[in-house]
């Protein structure tokens, strides 16, 4: 993918974006062309600024509604639900274009061009979308070679044939590691090839287009790194457990993870010009969304205070960038005898703590939001690591691989995680959103950022991902 978008994910999920920005344009100006023949007016007559106006309003609006309700976030949606969100894309966004047309002033009837261009944008998207799937189709899938027989050979296979990949590859067959077990004939999903043969005939045999190394321990002689090798040599990528998962799941798996991966690869962009545009981004949207958010969180405080006894703030510790400590603040939700025995918990689902008010709060995320003005203080960013009590940064110090490097960026508002993983509060819970906290620090970019807050309304409007 484009190395402007640092990341396979950014680069799909702006490239489509374009393409449908694209397509809403054109249908406005079809609409435009349709309109001025039945009023038996001249084309240039039909092609003032206010009608390219509202083609750009029309192609913004519809593409932020798209990724708004989850469209480029899901690929495995059900057709009942596809049609209900683009039906609210639809009207929603069709009415937002009216009222932009209506205020740029088009001297014309507005419904009838907003309702023109809604007709030729879904034969737009039926071809456009047509033509997509026939081109992957004559393209043909990546066809795939797995080393390795074990239980990461299955689950790499079964990542592969998942619904969102399943166009996209095909295994071949695995190839087994001499580590002394006895070799079986087959595993599910393929053939197992013989291990006395050449690797490379293998490959060319087969038409192999990539090979995948899911063994952990590649150590000891057991995975033929001479043959892998000549492979690379030869120009056949090669990916290992930790590059495939980055590329297929956007996580990086801590359980196979060298400190060595991290050393030598790609990422980690932290430069000067990084930090400066990333505060930048921070000041202007946290300002932006304190301004709007303000008659809510006037409305929240009041509906705590009536609810329940107590402060409507609270304050915690947390533990930031470099590892030191801030106060966080949020809309109280839980009732103030919470850890009245001085015992940090994870809340969980359900939990007996929360009040009737907080539940709202915390599935919508209107109590995180005073933490905007950690934002503007320059204590978290609003995309980052999800900032956690020095108790538990302690606890999973300790038992989760690497988990300090979150340290290396500022805690955010929200994240990669929070948007990527269902609701948890377990050590297992979090070394996997830990893995999805990787991949943020290692991948982290503007357009990045964009994508999370993006991704995050879907997330409060559908209750997905987590708190």
């Amino acid at each position: 993918m484009f190395r402007v978008f640092q990341h396979r994910t950014s680069g799909t999920h702006f490239v489509e974006l374009f393409a449908d920005g694209a397509l809403c344009f054109a249908a406005v100006l079809l609409s435009a062309v349709t309109l001025a023949r039945q009023d038996a007016i001249g084309l240039a007559q039909a092609a003032t600024p206010a009608i390219f106006l509202s083609a750009l309003a029309f192609a913004l609006v519809m593409a932020l509604m798209y990724s708004f309700v989850g469209l480029y976030r899901h690929r495995n949606l059900g057709l009942s639900s596809t049609v209900l969100r683009v039906c609210f894309v639809f009207v929603v966004g069709g009415y937002i274009t009216y009222l932009a047309a209506k205020y740029i002033q088009y001297d014309g009837y507005a419904s009838r061009l907003v309702g023109y261009a809604l007709v030729y944008l879904t034969g737009g998207l039926a071809v456009y979308r047509g033509v997509a799937w026939t081109l992957r189709q004559k393209m043909g899938a990546r066809r795939v070679m797995i080393v390795g027989t074990g239980a990461d050979a299955s689950q790499v296979w079964s990542d592969l044939t998942a619904p969102e990949l399943r166009a996209g590859y095909e295994v071949v067959g695995f190839f087994p590691t001499s580590d002394g077990h006895e070799v079986p004939e087959r595993v599910e999903g393929g053939r197992v090839f013989d291990r006395r043969r050449d690797m490379l005939d293998l490959v060319r045999q087969h038409g192999i287009s990539e090979i995948i190394v899911a063994e952990r321990e590649q150590r000891g002689g057991g995975v033929p790194m001479e043959q892998l090798l000549e492979c690379r040599i030869s120009g056949v990528p090669i990916l290992d457990l930790a590059g495939f998962y980055e590329r297929t799941r956007a996580e990086v798996p801590v359980d196979s993870l060298k400190a060595s991966w991290l050393i030598y690869g790609d990422g980690f962009a932290q430069g000067r010009l990084r930090a400066a545009t990333k505060r930048l981004f921070d000041v202007v949207s946290s300002s932006v969304l304190l301004l709007l958010a303000s008659p809510v969180m006037l409305l929240t405080a009041l509906a705590i205070r009536l609810d329940s006894r107590g402060p409507v703030l609270y304050q915690q510790e947390r533990v930031g960038m470099a590892g030191e400590g801030f106060m966080c603040i949020k809309f109280r939700s839980m009732r103030t005898d919470a850890e009245k025995d001085g015992v940090a918990r994870w809340a969980t689902k359900n939990d007996s703590r929360i009040t009737r008010v907080g539940e709202f709060i915390r599935k919508t995320r209107i109590d995180e939001l005073p933490q905007l003005f950690s934002v503007l203080r320059g204590e978290m960013s609003m995309v980052g690591p999800r900032p956690e009590r020095p108790s538990f940064v302690a606890q999973l110090k300790e038992q989760i691989p690497f988990y300090d490097v979150r340290h290396t960026v500022k805690p955010g508002l929200t994240g990669w995680a929070q948007v990527r993983y269902a609701y948890g509060a377990s050590l297992e819970d979090a070394r996997r959103k830990h893995q999805f906290d990787l991949y943020y620090v290692k991948n982290n970019s503007l357009l990045l950022d964009l994508q999370v807050l993006i991704e995050t309304v879907s997330v409060v409007l559908f209750r997905e991902g987590a708190h």
